[in-house]
C-alpha cells in the first residue's frame, strides 16, 4: 500500500489558524450592493469556514477575513420583505420580539447577512470564533484599509447578480407586437 502524505491544518498557540506561512489568513473584500442574500452568505460561509482553500481541516480555522460593505444594499427574493421573520427572545416570559426583513434592514443592514451565514456554519466554539472573521458594513467605507484587502477571486464567488435579468427568446417577439401597434 502506497503512503501518501496529506496535509492538515494546525492549531498554533491561542489562535485556531496559522499566523505566518502560505496558509496564513487573507483578507477578501465583497461588495453585497443588489447580491441576494442566501446566495451571497453561501459564499460567505464557505470563505470564512475555508472550505475554498486545498487545506480545509474541519478542526481548524483555516478560513479567511472577509469584510463585506454595502450590506444595506442587499436584496431577497420573492416576498421575504414582508414574509421572513427575525425572532429574538428577551429570556423573560412572553419576551418574545418579532421583526420582519424590512424592518431589521432598517434598523440593523449588517445582522440580516450575519444571521444567515451563521446558519449556515456548525453551531460550535471554532464557528464562533470563525464569525468574528466576518466584518460587515452597512456603507461603502471600512476601517479595514491597512489589511489591505483583495477581492475575492472568481472561484470563491457565484456570478448570480440581481438586476442582470436572464435573455429570454419571447422577449424580442413581444416588443416586436407592441412596435407594430
Amino acid at each position: 500500500m502506497l503512503l501518501r502524505k496529506t496535509y492538515q491544518a494546525k492549531m498554533s498557540g491561542p489562535h485556531f489558524f496559522e499566523t505566518k506561512g502560505p496558509n496564513a489568513p487573507k483578507w477578501f473584500i465583497v461588495d453585497a450592493k443588489d447580491q441576494v442574500v442566501g446566495r451571497l452568505a453561501t459564499v460567505l460561509a464557505r470563505v470564512i469556514i475555508g472550505k475554498h482553500k486545498t487545506t480545509f481541516t474541519r478542526h481548524a480555522d483555516s478560513g479567511d477575513f472577509l469584510v463585506v460593505i454595502n450590506a444595506d444594499k442587499v436584496v431577497f427574493t420573492r416576498n421575504k420583505w414582508d414574509g421572513k421573520l427575525y425572532r429574538d427572545h428577551t429570556g423573560y416570559i412572553s419576551g418574545l420580539k418579532t421583526k420582519t426583513a424590512k424592518e431589521m434592514l432598517i434598523r440593523h443592514p449588517e445582522e440580516i447577512l450575519r444571521r444567515a451565514v451563521w446558519g449556515m456554519t456548525n453551531k460550535t466554539s471554532l464557528a464562533r470564533h470563525q464569525m468574528k472573521k466576518l466584518k460587515i458594513y452597512a456603507g461603502a467605507e471600512h476601517p479595514h484599509i491597512s489589511q489591505v484587502p483583495q477581492t475575492l477571486p472568481l472561484a470563491a464567488t457565484r456570478r448570480t447578480v440581481v438586476g442582470a435579468a436572464p435573455k429570454s427568446k419571447k422577449a424580442p417577439k413581444v416588443a416586436a407586437k407592441s412596435a407594430a401597434k
